[in-house]
């Protein structure tokens, strides 16, 4: 299969090149949910049966190697593993139909992956937005197939969804900015020609050292789409290790097929397939555990948890000194913390 070709050389660079957590591609597996698509991702199954799997979906604009800290201290623990590149990302199919990114859609192939392994005891566990909002839709569609529920820096999605323009008005009235106008410009038909022609400036802003200029060149309206034409950079936290084999995977795995993540949210796509969700199962009934980023000035940590008051009672919190790759830049943290919330809350 070419991108299993195009990927796993890819993985092996990052492997071998960062003084991070490797992962070993002969984990990676390959298969073809029902309605077409192959997904790629990494399995490995539980020490003893015991012990769960964890689900870990990633955010934009990443893939599966985000989770490299959770998969090197999990694995370590016993847990089973499954570690999805998400659609339109790294190995896995990239459909150029928006349709096709449909929360419905997306939780019902997770599910197939889930029982393809046999794996029926299971954490979801989801990143920003694009790995938070299939982690509320399974606790929505699928309630009883999971043991519990964990959000980082993107919190609870309630359904069915939203008007994007009233969410962002409502947002800027909340923290006197407006946090997802940088949605628009990834909607627009040349956002990804614009991304691939400036990648430097998009990269080092999406992970730059002072999380404080999310809020002057990313998050409001237009002013994303202005950094990167004119060619503008910042220092960044990663290494330079990390920040190229980031850039590479990014480019290699197409970026137009990843903004598919937020041309259905601002459409009507997404509010209308959300709109057959049981109303009962708007609340969560299984236990759920949310890690804020206290520097994300994108996903703002209060926001989020304002949700799970209302809809997940009891829930457990832990907010983090960190930006928004709270599970990279807090890896010790977060681990300790996720893996205390499982023993106690979960297990």
């Amino acid at each position: 299969m070419a991108v299993l070709r195009v990927f796993v050389p890819l993985l092996a660079l990052i492997c071998g090149a960062l003084a991070s957590p490797s992962i070993d591609a002969a984990f990676y597996k390959d298969f073809n949910v029902s309605r077409g698509i192959n997904y790629q991702y990494y399995f490995s199954s539980p020490q003893n049966m015991t012990k769960p799997y964890l689900l870990f979906l990633h955010g934009f604009p990443s893939s599966s190697y985000d989770w490299r800290y959770q998969i090197e201290f999990f694995s370590a623990q016993g847990y089973g593993l499954v570690v999805p590149d998400m659609l339109g990302y790294g190995g896995t199919g990239k459909p150029e139909d928006v349709e096709a990114y449909k929360s419905s859609l997306i939780t019902k192939d997770l599910v197939e992956i889930l029982d393809h392994e046999d794996a029926e005891r299971v954490v979801a566990i989801g990143h920003d937005w694009l790995g938070s909002k299939p982690t509320s839709r399974l606790a929505n569609y699928f309630p009883d197939r999971f043991l519990g529920f964990a959000f980082y820096a993107v919190g609870y999605i309630v359904p069915p969804g939203f008007v994007y323009e009233e969410f962002e008005a409502s947002s800027e009235a909340a923290v006197g900015y407006n946090p997802w106008g940088y949605w628009s410009f990834l909607s627009q038909d040349d956002a990804a020609q614009i991304i691939k022609d400036h990648i430097d400036s998009f990269f080092s802003l999406g992970y730059a050292t002072d999380p404080r200029l999310t809020i002057t060149h990313w998050s409001p309206t237009g002013v994303l789409q202005a950094w990167l034409e004119s060619n503008s950079t910042t220092d960044s936290w990663l290494s330079q290790e990390e920040y190229d084999t980031a850039k590479s995977a990014f480019l290699a795995s197409g970026i137009a097929s990843s903004l598919n993540w937020y041309k259905i949210v601002t459409s009507d796509v997404d509010m209308k397939d959300g709109q057959d969700i049981p109303a009962a199962n708007a609340n969560i009934t299984k236990p759920v555990f949310f890690g804020g980023a206290l520097r994300d000035y994108n996903c703002i940590a209060t926001t989020s948890r304002a949700s799970l008051f209302e809809h997940a009672p009891g829930f457990t919190f832990q907010d983090y000194d960190a930006g928004h790759w709270v599970m990279i830049q807090q890896a010790d943290a977060v681990n300790k913390d996720l893996l205390a919330w499982i023993e106690s809350s979960v297990l």
